[in-house]
This record gives structure tokens, C-alpha cells and sequence, in this order.
């Protein structure tokens, strides 16, 4: 058995990081005298020259190359993977032969971890066999990622079997091998040194791929209390890659006392610090009108893209808006799109904000979103009239976003975009999702929010800026050990900087009184999770009174009993009783439902009464009866919604629009229904956290009395 045979990349990250190892040089000059070696004829001379001034190999002996000499699968497995780049330095798994000398360990580790060889059969390598033309030939053409049709296994030679013949095919139409005659490649012939001396010499000049590295954030909406960790993460990528970009997706504005205290500086301070090399507008950029923005930007080390936000006229962004695509950016400006130069290579970087901004946010009147998919055009027409061909749009527009413009949308209408790193939205795309729509690919990926998560995507270029491979993945900033201890460590410098620069200021904001309730306020467990409460009633209230300042047609809220963590007592409210109440900073979303879908929704929130059940709605703008004595499913005997202070009975064929959050709206606690009008792209996500929706309410009535109105009745308790 041919044991090579099933030898595959295990997974594209494999290829992905045997493609990043740094490349040896090529290098023709003086070939014949810098030899030194006695036994090599004139045509192998670059080649041995290219071995020996990369140190891949010092030659047989003294004054000798051993041209014409046999080379052992171990010395062959040496000098490919010096000629790949690996060194004997780094670590690399146990393949667990135990037929190879000390001296070949490290590389054949190396290229077995890789997946260029698995040996000739479990256990063994053959480290002093000699290898043969036709093993060269599967190894070169794993190693060098070359194109490789598995079902042609016929060549122009007569010498060559099915096994081999997909290799040899590879390795002649890339160039690296013509064969030993038109007719004969010599796939059994033990392959000689000089041979692989010019297999080597070949592969070095192969087009080269291009690895674009990106460590990318969305949504993290001021959520800075773990920085020192996110710290220690993506120091820890760049040392791994230090060409990499760090870009951000947008909302950085709003969502935590951070925000609310310093306006988004206290963000930025610990972005330049990290190093950011562009980020483009959220929506909630633009929730203090854009004053607080003006000032965000000119502070930032790095610059803004977005191609269709223009701020010509507005007073305190016009003059840093640049309506052009330049590959000079200047730091704490904006522009359409910037041109950045990677390990040699130029990246075309633009930026979209969605066109909700206008209806979710503050931009003010002067502020105009533009077309995002015709802009998208002209970004991408721009970077190729400049020569560049591989293109990262920088995106707040949702990846699958109800709200009219979206990232799979993009990906599907505009040809040339190779890489999408969106937000808006607030998905976990825990992989790459990818889109081939087009003439070429597109990669979109998507981190999550909050700081949770930092993403990381690399993605191989070919010499026409396509890509031909994808690797990416979530980093979990506050993962845990099974001993319950953090898996990253804090950066100290970053974890100082909180500590005295500005928890202070948020402890003492979080004494604050922001309300007073004249009576106890029910939240706890095994009440908003079995009927009807009052804090229910008034967390509710908030979601619908906030959602009408969107879309005046919201006539229902809906807020799960599970996100709704304690009570509050009588008294003076302070702020950090609201955030105990809701820890999580659930979002906004506003549904199109049919009276049938929210009908559904309502016998899925009481099907396991009475017991307790974090789906468990609590209601504004509707009431409803039902029998928990019944088969679930068959349980709700009444509902009526609030329609211009007249309650009337749910119309099953008509669509109303619904408050909820975010967690609820994408299909948290199981609600399918909610899923499907996701999907469907039903659902707007302005993003106003809970908390601060509470809290705004609260301002507006001071004196909370809030009560238990009948709004959710069992009839089987009565």
C-alpha cells in the first residue's frame, strides 16, 4: 500500500500556515564560482547555489554536492522543509515515526504537521530509503499547494500510475518538472540530489501567494471593563503575525457607563494603544448627534473609511471628511477608502454604514447615507484603477440584517469585494462564511459584540488577488480554564490604566439614583418566569415607549422572564440595582409579525406553565388568556392588542410591529417563529441597550407605580 497516497492537508488552516512561513531568496549571480563544489555541471549550478546560499544544504562533502548521488527520503524531507521555511527551532507535533535519526526529527515533524507527508506506513517513514521521482512528486505538489486534479491521473507519460499521476500533472503544469524524456518522467527512479536541487530552485520561483492577516472587532460598544485581556489577545496575534491589520466594524459609541462618563474616549485611548489600523462608523456612532464623533476622530491614531456616509455639509465633520480613496491616510481623518502596503503587497480597505442610521440614530440633517451598494462600486472601481486587486470592505450594514442593506446582499450585487468584516448585527460567525456568488469568492466574518470575542481571518491570494484559502476564528478574550482561571492574562500597562484612570468614576456612577419606586418591584425568578409581574410591566412598558420613537407603528413589547434578573426595592433606584436587574445589555429589535406568528410566540412562552421558564414573556401594548391545564400548544384562549388605547381582539392575518430584544428576536429560549421572521429579514435592530432604554424611562417617570394590570391571566388559576 501506497501510504502517502491518503496523506491530505487536515484542514485549511494547515495550509494557510505552512504558505505564511517566510520564503527563502532567489539569487542567480556568479552561480558558477560560488559553488565551490567540483561535481556540478552547468545546469544544476543555480539551483546548488540557491541551496547553499539559503543554507538548506552545505552538500554531500567537503568540495562534493553529490549531484548524481541518490538522496535519502530524510535528507530530502531536511532540505524541503528548510526551503519552506521551517526551522529547527520551532516545536512541531510527534508524528511518531521511530525510524528517523535525531538530525531529521524536526522536519519531518514539521512537514508530517503540515500534511506534505504521513510516511510510508504507520509508524515508519523510511528515513533512509532513497525517495523516488513519483513520492517527489506528491510532496512537491503538496507542498507547494499546486493545483492538483485528482481525477486525472493520465500524463504524457508511459511510466507514470494513477497514484502519481495527479502529482506529476501538477508538477508540469506548474513548471517544476518537464519529466526525463517526452514520454518517460522516471516516477520509479530514485531521485538524485541534483534533481531536487532543481525542484527546490523551481518551487522557490513559483508565483508567490499572498497571506492577508486580519485580527478584526465589531459592536463592542464601550465594554472596556475586560481590555486588559483583549490586550494580551491581539498581542499575541501580532507577535504571531506581525504584518497583520486590526480593523474595527463600527459601534464603538454607547452601551456601558463607560461610554456614558466618557463619550467614547475612553475607548479610544486603549485603541491607539492596541494599534488599530482603521474602523469605520456604527450607527450608535452617531447617537450624541456628531459633535462627540468629531472629537472621537481627530483623537484617533489611525484613520476612518466610510464611502457612503457624507458629512460635507455638517459643521463638525466636514473638515474631516476626504471623499477619496488615498494610500497616504492620515490619522484622525476619514476616508472613502485607504490603500495599505502588506509585506509588499497593496490592500484596498473601504468602509459602509448602514442607511438605518438615519431613523435608529442622530446623525442630524446634514448627514447623508448614501447607497451603500453603488458606493461599493465606486470604492471597488477606485482600488482597481489603482492596481489594487485585493479588496476588505469594512461594514456596519448587518450580515444578514432585515434593515435593507446587509453584508450577504453586498457580497451577492458587488463584484471584486474579497473580504467583508461586518457588524451591526451582532452575530458569532464562529467560521467564515463564504459567498461565490460572483466571478471570485467572497469571505465575510463577523466577531460577536461586546469584546466578547476577537476575530481572526487569514486569507491566501493568488497572483490575480483571488482567493483560493480561508482559515478564521473567534478568540474567546474571557475563556476560562477548568480551574475557572483566565486563560489570558491581563496586560498590566492596560489593566493600570483602567484601574485609576476610570473604574473610579464609574463606581460613583453606579450610586446614582436614577428613579424611585413607590412600592418593591417583582423580578424575581420563580415570579417573571410564571406570570405576570410589575417590574415586568414596566421593563416592557420602557421596550414600547422607546420602539415608538423609532417606528410609531410599535404597538407590542416583549421582554423574555430569563433576561430579568432580580427585584428592585422601594425607594430610591440606583444604577447599579438597573444593572443587576439587566446584566446582559440586550439590544432592541423591532419585528414585522402576523398575529398567527406572535399568537405562536405567546403559547410558546406559557407551554411549560406553571412551572418556571425562562421563555416566559412579559407584555406591553397586549393581553392575554390562557389555560395551563390544557395540551401546550392549545393553550391561549384570548388575545387582544392595544391599538390607539382600544383594546381589540389579535387579527391572525395582519402585521403588527413588535418590540423585543435581540437575544429573543434571533431565536433565543427556542422561539422559531422570531427565527423565521429573522431570516426572512423581518427584524430592525436599532441597538438601544436595556438598561439604558430603563434608565431613560425611569428620567421620564420619576415616580415609578408600577403594578400587576391583568395583562397575562391563566384561567386555570383562578
Amino acid at each position: 500500500m501506497f501510504y502517502e497516497e491518503e496523506c491530505q492537508l487536515n484542514n485549511k488552516n494547515k495550509f494557510i500556515a505552512a504558505a505564511a512561513v517566510a520564503s527563502v531568496t532567489v539569487s542567480a549571480a556568479g552561480a558558477s564560482a560560488a559553488t565551490g563544489f567540483t561535481d556540478v555541471p552547468a545546469k544544476y549550478e543555480e539551483a546548488v547555489q540557491f541551496l547553499t546560499e539559503n543554507e538548506i544544504t552545505a552538500g554531500f562533502s567537503e568540495g562534493t554536492f553529490g549531484t548524481s548521488m541518490s538522496i535519502t527520503r530524510v535528507d530530502a524531507a531536511i532540505q524541503l522543509a528548510k526551503a519552506l521555511g521551517f526551522t529547527e527551532e520551532d516545536t512541531y507535533e510527534d508524528a511518531g515515526f521511530t525510524d528517523v535519526p535525531e538530525r531529521g526529527q524536526w522536519a519531518v515533524n514539521a512537514l508530517a504537521e503540515w500534511g506534505v507527508t504521513n510516511g510510508k506506513a504507520p509508524g515508519k517513514f523510511g528515513a533512509f530509503e532513497p525517495i523516488t521521482r513519483g513520492e517527489a512528486s506528491y510532496w512537491l505538489a503538496t507542498a507547494y499547494g499546486l493545483e492538483v486534479d485528482e481525477t486525472a491521473t493520465e500524463t504524457p507519460f508511459t511510466d507514470v500510475n494513477e497514484r502519481f499521476g495527479p502529482y506529476v500533472n501538477a508538477l508540469v503544469e506548474s513548471g517544476l518538472s518537464l519529466g526525463k524524456t517526452a514520454t518517460k518522467f522516471g516516477a520509479a527512479d530514485q531521485l538524485l540530489r541534483g534533481e531536487w536541487a532543481l525542484f527546490l530552485y523551481r518551487g522557490a520561483q513559483l508565483p508567490e501567494d499572498f497571506l492577508l492577516s486580519l485580527i478584526h472587532t465589531n459592536d463592542t460598544h464601550a465594554h472596556i471593563e475586560n481590555v486588559a485581556r483583549k490586550a494580551t489577545v491581539v498581542e499575541a496575534l501580532r507577535e504571531e503575525n506581525p504584518s497583520s491589520l486590526l480593523v474595527d466594524a463600527g459601534d464603538v459609541f454607547s452601551g456601558t457607563l463607560y461610554f456614558n462618563e466618557f463619550k467614547g474616549q475612553a475607548d479610544l485611548e486603549f485603541m491607539n494603544l492596541l494599534g488599530y489600523d482603521a474602523m469605520t462608523f456604527g450607527n450608535h456612532e452617531f447617537d450624541l448627534g456628531t459633535e462627540p464623533l468629531a472629537e472621537f476622530v481627530k483623537k484617533a491614531k489611525f484613520p476612518f473609511v466610510s464611502a457612503n456616509v457624507n458629512a460635507e455639509t455638517d459643521a463638525n465633520l466636514s473638515s474631516l471628511m476626504n471623499e477619496t480613496v488615498t494610500d497616504e491616510p492620515m490619522d484622525g481623518e476619514v476616508y472613502n477608502g485607504i490603500i495599505k502596503e502588506v509585506d509588499g503587497e497593496k490592500v484596498g480597505i473601504f468602509g459602509l454604514t448602514t442607511a438605518e442610521t438615519k431613523t435608529i440614530s442622530s446623525p442630524g440633517d446634514d448627514v447623508v447615507f448614501e447607497d451603500y451598494i453603488e458606493e461599493a462600486e465606486k470604492a471597488v472601481s477606485s482600488f482597481e484603477e489603482a492596481g489594487v486587486n485585493k479588496i476588505v470592505a469594512l461594514t456596519h450594514i448587518g450580515f444578514q440584517d432585515g434593515g435593507g442593506d446587509n453584508d450577504v446582499t453586498l457580497a451577492k450585487e458587488v463584484d471584486g469585494i474579497d473580504v467583508i468584516v461586518g457588524g451591526h448585527s451582532h452575530d458569532k460567525l464562529d467560521e467564515p462564511y463564504i459567498d461565490e456568488t460572483g466571478a471570485e469568492p467572497t469571505v465575510i466574518v463577523q466577531a460577536n459584540e461586546y469584546n466578547k470575542f476577537v476575530g481572526t481571518l487569514d486569507v491566501i491570494f493568488d497572483e490575480d488577488g483571488m482567493v483560493t484559502e480561508y482559515a478564521g476564528e473567534l478568540i474567546e478574550v474571557d475563556a476560562k480554564n477548568e480551574d475557572e482561571t483566565y486563560v489570558f492574562e491581563e496586560n498590566e500597562e492596560v489593566k493600570n490604566m483602567l484601574a485609576t484612570k476610570y473604574t473610579p468614576a464609574i463606581d460613583e456612577v453606579k450610586a446614582q439614583v436614577v428613579g424611585s419606586a413607590t412600592a418593591a418591584l417583582d423580578g424575581e425568578r420563580a415570579s417573571v418566569r410564571t406570570k405576570e409581574t410589575d417590574l415586568g410591566n414596566l421593563i416592557t412598558d420602557a421596550m414600547l415607549a422607546k420602539a415608538k420613537t423609532i417606528d410609531s407603528d410599535t404597538v407590542i413589547a416583549l421582554q423574555n422572564g430569563g433576561g430579568i434578573r432580580a427585584s428592585i426595592d422601594a425607594g430610591d433606584i440606583t444604577m447599579e440595582e438597573v444593572l443587576t436587574v439587566m446584566p446582559f445589555g440586550n439590544a432592541l429589535a423591532i419585528m414585522d409579525l402576523t398575529g398567527a406568528e406572535i399568537k405562536a410566540a405567546l403559547e410558546h412562552s406559557v407551554s411549560l406553565a406553571p412551572e418556571q421558564n425562562g421563555a416566559f414573556l412579559q407584555v406591553a401594548g397586549l393581553k392575554f388568556t390562557y389555560d395551563s391545564s390544557k395540551e401546550a400548544g392549545s393553550r391561549v384562549t384570548s388575545v387582544e392588542v392595544n391599538e390607539g388605547g382600544t383594546f381589540t381582539a389579535l387579527d391572525e392575518a395582519k402585521t403588527y410591529a413588535v418590540a423585543t430584544n435581540t437575544f429573543t428576536a434571533k431565536g433565543g429560549d427556542n422561539y422559531a417563529m422570531f427565527k423565521v421572521a429573522y431570516d426572512d429579514g423581518r427584524v430592525s435592530e436599532p441597538g438601544f441597550v436595556d438598561w439604558e432604554t430603563f434608565t431613560e424611562y425611569l428620567a421620564a417617570n420619576p415616580e415609578v407605580d408600577a403594578a400587576v394590570e391583568g395583562r397575562i391571566t391563566d384561567s386555570a388559576a383562578q
